[in-house]
C-alpha cells in the first residue's frame, strides 16, 4: 500500500447517533470523511465503556474506507486478534496500557494490520524511538482519553511537533486526537499532524451539517500548511 502525507479527517463515532450508526457512518463517507474513528473503552483504563469487537464487525459493512479502531484498554493483547477479526483496518494501543507495548505492536502486525501507538497528553515520548519500526501511526491525545467533547490541551502541539521531527521520512501517520476543531486544526497540522480524528465538531448539526463541517476542518488545516510551503 502506497503511502501519502494528504491530510485526513477521521470523524469519531463516539459523537455518532448511537441509535444508528450505520448510517451515521456512510453519511460521514459521504460528506467527505476518509476514515472511521472508533474509541473502544474499557471503564478501566479510562472512565468511560463503549464498544467491543462485536460493534466493529457490525459497522465493517457500512464503512468503504479504513477502519481506524483505538483501544483505550488494559491490558490489550488477549483483544487484538477479536479485533482484527472483526475488520479494524488500524488498531492503536496506548503506550501506558501495559509494560510490554512492543509486545503488543508486534501482535498487531502479526495479524496483518497496521499498528498504531498512543500517547496520553502526560506522558513523554522517551520510549517512542524504540517503537517506529513497529509503528504505522502515532496518535497523540489532545485531552485525556475516556470522554468526548473536551477542550483541546494546547501544551501537546510541542509534542506533536517533537514527534513529527521524529517520525522523519518514515512511513507513519501522524495523528491528533481530542478538541479538533476549525480553531485547532490549523495548530495541530502546522505542527506536523496529518490525521485528525474529529467528534463533536463533525457531528454537530446532523446529516445536513456534516460536509460543511468536514470541509471548515480540513480547509483550515490545509491553510496552515499551505502558509509554511
Amino acid at each position: 500500500m502506497s503511502f501519502d502525507r494528504t491530510l485526513r479527517i477521521a470523524p469519531s463515532i463516539l459523537a455518532a447517533d448511537f441509535a444508528a450508526f450505520g448510517a451515521e457512518c456512510r453519511a460521514v463517507e459521504d460528506a467527505g470523511a476518509d476514515w472511521i474513528h472508533v474509541d473502544v473503552m474499557d471503564g478501566h483504563f479510562v472512565p468511560n465503556l463503549t464498544f467491543g469487537p462485536q460493534m466493529v464487525a457490525a459497522l465493517r459493512p457500512h464503512v468503504r474506507g479504513t477502519m481506524d479502531v483505538h483501544l483505550m484498554i488494559a491490558p490489550v493483547d488477549p483483544y487484538i486478534d477479536a479485533f482484527a477479526k472483526a475488520g479494524a483496518d488500524i488498531i492503536t494501543a496506548h503506550l501506558e496500557a501495559g509494560p510490554h507495548i512492543h509486545r503488543a505492536l508486534q501482535a498487531i502486525r502479526a495479524t496483518g494490520k497496521r499498528s498504531g501507538l498512543a500517547i496520553n497528553p502526560g506522558t513523554p515520548i522517551d520510549a517512542v524511538p524504540e517503537l517506529l519500526d513497529l509503528t504505522d501511526l502515532i496518535c497523540v491525545m489532545t485531552v485525556n482519553p475516556g470522554f468526548g467533547g473536551q477542550s483541546f490541551i494546547a501544551s501537546q502541539l510541542d509534542k506533536i511537533a517533537r514527534l513529527r521531527s521524529m517520525i522523519g521520512p518514515r512511513p507513519i501517520h501522524l495523528e491528533v486526537d481530542g478538541g479538533v476543531t476549525p480553531d485547532t486544526a490549523p495548530k495541530v497540522a502546522a505542527a506536523g499532524a496529518d490525521v485528525l480524528v474529529a467528534g463533536s465538531a463533525v457531528f454537530r448539526g446532523g446529516p445536513e451539517s456534516y460536509a460543511g463541517n468536514i470541509r471548515a476542518i480540513r480547509d483550515a488545516a490545509a491553510r496552515a500548511t499551505a502558509q509554511m510551503a
